[in-house]
């Protein structure tokens, strides 16, 4: 395996850990990429990889997109990224969560972890019982924190009406055509917001049986996980893993435009590029899907309660417009855009 600090997505990380507790059975990697603007704040990932270099690889991807979507959310945190290697099985155990905060806490503040893939509020309890470094806590109705999916999932719903918009000329999704790639806690509930407000919907998810019953509570319709990149649609929303668009789906889109919750959607730099050169409008994932960290990173500095974590999340289609209107001024793809601004945000141009 080459060095960590060789692999073409290192990008001058400040720290990449790795921790193994032999007791728990524990194996995970904590990714800090930037303490610029504050502590790296990002969530933890409970999953199987195929390799180690895949789950470092994992890391240090989410951790950059953080460090990204932290700054253009405006918060005062830096970006980090945690990943527990599962088994198979995808066996978790209260000991190795705890194990988990003990390693976060050994780090004294300089990564601040929430939940992500495979991992849920009820977790983050129990890592809150080893540290303080934690948010995305079960909370009292009205306050800032608990599951951040919902909140997720209001920001890409947002931005999907800002795409809509700018892509169809509409101010509404009602009878806009949208594919939605999974329909977990974010993509589920995209979909809700979309059929409530009228959109025509298709659905895909590796939970055939929940997304055929969820297209047909939604007058929708659904298709094999494998298609739906390709559906002819007005928008397409990936929402579930990332690395899904490369030079093959990009060739085989039909939309005008792409916007959804899913992380680092993009396989390599250059698909951005692609993307651009075919005339499809593309949301950058890290400003689209915001919601969730702005939620449990206010609950976390103490910032605010649901109120402002809403307005906070209504800025989204703002920052996609000074985006899109950069990308258009000045020609370069909308992904290039938004990394130049990141990357001033936090002081690395």
């Amino acid at each position: 395996m080459s060095a960590t600090w060789d692999l073409p997505d290192f990008d001058d990380h400040e720290a990449v850990h790795l921790f193994r507790d032999a007791e728990s059975g524990l194996s995970a990697i904590i990714a800090v990429h930037s303490t610029h603007l504050g502590p790296a704040a990002g969530g933890v990932r409970f999953w199987h990889y195929a390799d180690s270099t895949q789950a470092i690889t994992d890391a240090l991807r989410l951790s950059r997109g953080m460090s990204f979507k932290n700054a253009m959310a405006g918060l005062p945190m830096g970006g980090g990224k945690a990943v527990i290697l599962a088994d198979e099985a995808r066996t978790k155990t209260p000991e190795m969560l705890r194990a988990f905060g003990r390693i976060i806490d050994s780090l004294g503040g300089r990564y601040v972890t929430a939940e992500d893939v495979g991992m849920t509020d009820d977790d983050m309890v129990v890592i809150r019982g080893e540290t303080d470094h934690v948010s995305g806590l079960p909370v009292e109705s009205g306050a800032a924190g608990g599951d951040p999916g919902p909140y997720t999932a209001l920001g890409v719903f947002l931005g999907v009406r800002a795409a809509a918009k700018r892509a169809l000329g509409t101010d509404s999704v009602k009878d806009v055509h949208i594919a939605v790639q999974g329909i977990g806690s974010v993509g589920g509930g995209l979909a809700k917001l979309l059929a409530g407000e009228g959109a025509r919907l298709t659905l895909a998810d590796v939970n055939v049986d929940r997304a055929t019953a969820l297209a047909t509570e939604y007058g929708g319709e659904a298709v094999a996980a494998d298609q739906i990149l390709a559906v002819e649609a007005d928008i397409v929303s990936p929402c579930a893993l990332g690395a899904i668009l490369d030079e093959k789906s990009i060739a085989a889109l039909r939309c005008k435009a792409v916007a959804g919750g899913a992380n680092n959607q993009l396989a390599t730099p250059a698909d951005g590029k692609r993307i651009h050169d075919r005339g499809i409008l593309f949301a950058p994932d890290y400003v689209i899907n915001a919601g969730g960290i702005i939620n449990v990173g206010l609950e976390y500095l103490g910032q605010g309660d649901q109120e402002e974590v809403e307005t906070r999340i209504a800025k989204i289609p703002e920052r996609l417009e000074q985006v899109w209107q950069e990308s258009e001024e000045t020609g370069d793809p909308a992904a290039d855009v938004s990394d130049r601004i990141a990357r001033r945000l936090i002081g690395r141009i």
